[in-house]
C-alpha cells in the first residue's frame, strides 16, 4: 500500500500515528468511527493512550498492512494503520491509499476548524529508541537472562512505556525497542537490554 506523510506549517512532519489519531478523532466526532482502531506492535503508547481517554477501542495487530486488514476485518471495524503511514479506511478501499487517507485528514481538519499542526500537536508522541543487535546465530528471546532484563525495564516504566523484542525477518538482528514518556530512561533500558542481547548473542 501507499504510505502518506503531511507536514504542517511549521515543518514539522507527522507521521502514521498522529494522521490515524486525527482521522479517528474526525470520524469519532460524526458518530462514523464504527468501532475501534487497528495499530500494530509499532504503534506509539501515545496513541493508545490518547484513544483510551477518548474510550475508543484500541487493538494491535504485528507489524505489516496485511495483518492490520486481517485485525480489522476480524473485528468489523474500519480504521487501523501503521506508524509508517499505512493507513486502512475499508468503508473507502482495502488497501491503505494514500490520496483517500489524505483527504480523510483534511475532512476532520476542515470539520474540527483546526490546522494540521493544531491537531498533530493534540497528539504528542512518546519518545521511541530502536537499537538493532547483530547476532552471530539465531537467538532464542526466552533466554532467561534477556527476559529478566525485559522484566525489569517494564516493572521500571509500569504503564508509562512499553518494551518490544523481536527477530528482523530478513536479517541475523534483533530489534530492542522500547519507549515511554521519559526519554533519558527509555534510551538507558533499552541500552541495558540490548547489552543482554548481545552478551547472550556472542
Amino acid at each position: 500500500g501507499d504510505r502518506v506523510m503531511m507536514v504542517d506549517s511549521h515543518g514539522q512532519l507527522l507521521d502514521g500515528d498522529q494522521l490515524l489519531y486525527i482521522i479517528a478523532l474526525g470520524l469519532y466526532a460524526k458518530g462514523k468511527l464504527k468501532g475501534g482502531v487497528a495499530g500494530t506492535l509499532m504503534t506509539n503508547l501515545a496513541l493508545e493512550h490518547a484513544f483510551a481517554k477518548q474510550q475508543i477501542p484500541f487493538a494491535r495487530a504485528k507489524v505489516g498492512d496485511r495483518y492490520v486488514l486481517e485485525l480489522l476485518q476480524t473485528k468489523n471495524w474500519r480504521l487501523g494503520g501503521e506508524n509508517s503511514g499505512h493507513i486502512l479506511t475499508l468503508d473507502k478501499t482495502t488497501s491503505g491509499d494514500a490520496i483517500i487517507a489524505a483527504l480523510q485528514v483534511l475532512t476532520a481538519l476542515k470539520e474540527s476548524g483546526k490546522t494540521l499542526g493544531e491537531m498533530g500537536a493534540s497528539l504528542v508522541l512518546y519518545p521511541q529508541i530502536l537499537i538493532n543487535v547483530t547476532t552471530k546465530q539465531k537467538l532464542d528471546l526466552n533466554n532467561a537472562a534477556i527476559i529478566k532484563a525485559v522484566q525489569l525495564a517494564e516493572s521500571t516504566l509500569k504503564d508509562a512505556g512499553r518494551v518490544l523484542l523481536r527477530a528482523s525477518g530478513t536479517e541475523p538482528k534483533i530489534r530492542v525497542m522500547v519507549e515511554g514518556e521519559d526519554a533519558i530512561l527509555v534510551q538507558k533500558l533499552a541500552q541495558n537490554i540490548a547489552e543482554v542481547v548481545k552478551n547472550q548473542a556472542q
